[in-house]
């Protein structure tokens, strides 16, 4: 077992990196098929599709807090895991592990309550319309059912990466997602449920996710082992998770505050149409995202677990490694979506005045993430130092003293009030760019050179 966890801190950084990054780059890819292939068929259904699929879209910022609160816990807990695993204390390791399964336990509970009670006023708030109410409304109920699901799978999968078993977190989403491809036709179409159908394949797909990756952390081939002796709600082990894990959770948690005000402007300047563009940009954007997150996700235990021995040079290493492949993939993505945008735009949907509307929103909503490689790379990279502080600040920056405002300045500053909503999402990614890398220039040296000291002495 030592052999295995200190291959972290011995094997070359590219061929390490290689190895756990392209799996959680796939695993990145399946994930996103959860919500994004119901939005396909969705977006395909005869008669209403298109209305439809705006009303699922209007669920995303939901699904978004959702999958937010699992980061909440375990975007720190996992990295804290890899950091005592680089001191060789695995009990303090798997205490986190098992206080971090029962705090997702707990906050799926109440966000199960919430979503069903209060499923409708939210949606409205969120930018339904009274032609997608009734569609949101059927999905967001079943949904809700399967929160402890999507909680579960997601949290406990980031320990199997943090101690170095991309392949089998890997596992844990593919499992998932091809139930999801094979369950969604099955329900919306042959069973006639519609955007009900898509909820229930999403639920059920979970579930079996979530069955496969708690009976690995419980079996005997996983490092750190999920006890029921260390699930406590321990505050001195489970505060510090959540701290670190902070900037993940505002960063996702916001999207959906970000959402809300998205689809808010673009249901006054531009109707539901619109709206239904932003459905599309959000998937192409979480296209572009996943990837780069995969990558990180890889990098992070290698990140960690050196910096937790107390090897800067390869912390080093791994962050240019890391800085590179995110930069290269941003730029050619961006490529792609300048020069296919109406390719993008037919994925999703067979209504002609959709995908003409969308071609124009995509290139310029997407207009800025060629520099996002970036943003991404400098972001994980402060989590996996268990830099809690700055992480959160770059992800406060980004999306509340940036984007939001520009949501509703933007508009006032073009002649086109629509393509200004747009607008401002290129807009804050540049000049978050530029903020990020000033101040990871600084703090990464900082702590580089703390490292090399303690080091030496």
């Amino acid at each position: 077992m030592e052999q295995n966890k200190d291959f972290l801190g011995t094997e070359p950084i590219g061929k390490l990196l290689f190895r756990l990054a392209v799996p959680t780059v796939i695993a990145q890819l399946i994930n996103m098929l959860y919500n994004i292939v119901d939005r396909i068929y969705i977006g395909h259904m005869p008669g209403d599709g298109s209305l439809a699929l705006t009303g699922v879209g209007v669920c995303l910022p939901i699904i978004l807090i959702v999958s937010a609160f699992a980061a909440l816990v375990s975007s720190g807990g996992a990295p804290r895991a890899s950091i005592f695993m680089g001191k060789n204390d695995m009990d303090a390791a798997e205490k986190t592990l098992g206080g971090c399964f029962t705090l997702q336990v707990v906050i799926s509970a109440v966000l199960t309550v919430i979503l069903l009670i209060w499923n409708r006023p939210l949606l409205l708030a969120f930018g339904a319309s009274s032609n997608t109410i009734d569609y949101a409304t059927r999905y967001m109920r079943i949904y809700a059912v399967g929160t402890v699901f999507v909680q579960l799978t997601l949290g406990m999968n980031a320990f199997i990466t943090a101690q170095g078993n991309a392949k089998i977190g890997m596992l844990t989403v593919l499992i998932g997602a091809v139930c999801n491809i094979v369950l969604d036709p099955v329900f919306i179409f042959l069973c006639r449920m519609g955007v009900q159908g898509a909820a229930l394949a999403t639920i059920l797909s979970q579930g079996i996710s979530c069955v496969w990756c708690v009976s690995f952390l419980r079996g005997k081939k996983t490092l750190l082992r999920l006890r029921p002796a260390n699930m406590r709600l321990t505050p001195s082990v489970v505060l510090p998770c959540v701290a670190l894990g902070l900037a993940t959770f505002v960063m996702q948690s916001s999207e959906s505050v970000i959402s809300v005000c998205f689809n808010a402007s673009l249901l006054k300047y531009g109707g539901d149409i619109a709206v239904g563009a932003m459905t599309i940009c959000t998937s192409v954007m979480q296209f572009a995202m996943m990837p780069m997150q995969g990558l990180s996700q890889g990098a992070q235990p290698i990140s960690s677990f050196n910096f937790g021995a107390g090897n800067a040079d390869r912390v080093k290493g791994t962050f240019r490694l890391l800085l590179t492949c995110c930069v290269t993939f941003s730029t050619a993505l961006w490529l792609g979506m300048m020069l296919l945008p109406r390719a993008f735009a037919s994925i999703f949907t067979s209504d002609a005045a959709l995908i003409d509307f969308a071609v124009g929103a995509i290139r310029i909503y997407c207009a800025g993430i060629f520099v996002f490689g970036i943003q991404i790379a400098c972001q994980m990279t402060f989590v996996s130092l268990g830099n809690a502080p700055c992480s959160v600040i770059v992800a406060v920056v980004r999306k509340f003293v940036l984007l939001l405002p520009l949501i509703y300045i933007m508009p006032r500053l073009v002649s086109d009030q629509t393509m200004g909503v747009y607008l401002a999402e290129p807009v804050a990614d540049v000049t978050a760019v530029t903020f990020t890398t000033i101040l990871f220039f600084f703090q990464f040296r900082k702590a580089m050179k703390k490292l090399e000291e303690e080091q030496d002495s």
